[in-house]
């Protein structure tokens, strides 16, 4: 390396006299740059096989296959059938009343209390698709009983 040159310039410098050198010799094919082992492609696919050399191979190397050329896969179990919880199936007002039990003992925050905690266990959005209806049900039924006493405790 001179004094008072960048490192490119040093570097083209070198490869100039390496290309001086190797002129007498066999010359490299146009495409290669001097000095430059083998391309990358090679060596990168070195440890891959001869059929996943070809584009467009390497991707079915990676697959399963059978003799027939297509593994299938068994299809999924269907998911369990979802039981109804037994608190569901009452849905006559007299179920619904005894499990809220309202007394004439209850006050505006016995009552509220009763239908926050009607809802936590009876909500719609929280129970599986198919026992919406029930759950609807009861709901309405507990709010009408839980409303009818709200009127009583005003009068």
């Amino acid at each position: 390396m001179l004094f008072g040159q960048s490192v490119f310039q040093s570097v083209l410098e070198r490869l100039k006299a390496e290309d001086k050198t190797t002129e007498g010799a066999e010359a490299p094919a146009a495409h290669r740059v001097s000095g430059l082992g083998t391309g990358l492609a090679f060596d990168v696919m070195a440890g891959v096989s001869v059929a996943s050399q070809r584009v467009g191979q390497a991707y079915f190397d990676n697959l399963n296959l059978d003799a027939a050329g297509v593994v299938e896969k068994p299809a999924p179990a269907p998911p369990p059938e979802p039981v109804m919880p037994d608190h569901l199936v009452r849905t006559t007002p007299q179920e619904v009343a005894e499990e809220l039990a309202i007394s004439a003992a209850d006050t505006l925050l016995t009552l509220r209390e009763k239908r926050r905690a009607f809802a936590r266990a009876n909500h719609p959005d929280g129970v599986e698709l198919p026992f919406r209806d029930n759950a609807t049900k009861r709901m309405m039924l507990a709010n009408l009983l839980i409303d009818e006493a709200l009127r009583r405790l005003s009068r």
